[in-house]
């Protein structure tokens, strides 16, 4: 009798336990700069396989990003393309304070689908040969800005004005350049570089001396058990190892 008294016990337990897990497992609505869509796919993957909480990435402009926070977008975590935007909205109290920190140093690069056409000094901007070059607004998105100082620093932006080609994020940039539309653009390093892949077209990997340091940083806006997670597994050498496949530097 009282074997099967504790057998009852113990199944009922266990029964409470699994009506109780989809309690404890959050659904995270990350907000994800554009140039750092697929390496957070692949990371958010690899925390959902650990954890049990489920990620869905919102992906766009940094800038676009921060309104949208402002105005009380629900949001667990920003995944942002600068220090900036996270920086003002832990001072404006929109975010949970001493949550920001840097994930990732992202690199600019100017690319072409077609092979060749970029070399690897960068000529082919002041041969001025082609009609449309991409970049991303400088004022939404921070890889707008890094090319927008690369070509003052080539003393080619006034030239140029009438031939760029501005995407309100990296994301519609890259798009400008694949689809055609633009024979060249500026580019998220991390757009072209694939794990284990050769890089197609022709690339013009930036130094990054020409342009302030890309320094993207995470910050946490709600309290729950699982951003607090996610957030701890950014600085996990399995996330950092993914970001380094994807060409970004880590600090």
């Amino acid at each position: 009798m009282h074997t099967a008294t504790g057998m009852l016990k113990l199944i009922t337990s266990l029964s409470l336990m699994l009506v109780n897990l989809p309690a404890m497992a959050d659904n995270l609505r990350v907000a994800v700069a554009s140039n750092f869509v697929q390496a957070a796919t692949g990371i958010a993957r690899a925390f959902e396989l650990n954890s049990g909480h489920t990620i869905t990435l919102i992906s766009g402009a940094t800038g676009k990003h921060y309104a949208q926070i402002t105005h009380g977008a629900p949001f667990d975590i920003f995944l942002a393309a600068d220090r900036l935007r996270p920086e003002r909205l832990e001072n404006e109290g929109h975010a949970q304070p001493g949550s920001r920190f840097t994930y990732a140093i992202g690199k600019l690069a100017l690319w072409s689908p077609k092979p060749g056409y970029v070399d690897a000094e960068a000529q082919v901007l002041q041969q001025n040969t082609f009609r449309h070059l991409a970049i991303a607004n400088p004022k939404l998105a921070p890889y707008g800005r890094a090319a927008q100082q690369v070509l003052q620093t080539r003393n080619l932006w006034s030239r140029l004005q009438p031939k760029l080609v501005r995407g309100e994020s990296i994301g519609q940039t890259f798009q400008f350049v694949k689809s055609g539309n633009a024979e060249l653009g500026f580019i998220a390093y991390a757009q072209v570089k694939q794990p284990g892949k050769p890089i197609e077209g022709s690339c013009w990997l930036v130094p990054q001396s020409l342009y302030e340091p890309v320094e993207q940083q995470a910050i946490l806006l709600t309290q729950s058990a699982g951003a607090a997670a996610f957030m701890s597994y950014l600085r996990s050498e399995q996330a950092l190892a993914i970001m380094r496949d994807y060409g970004y530097d880590t600090p």
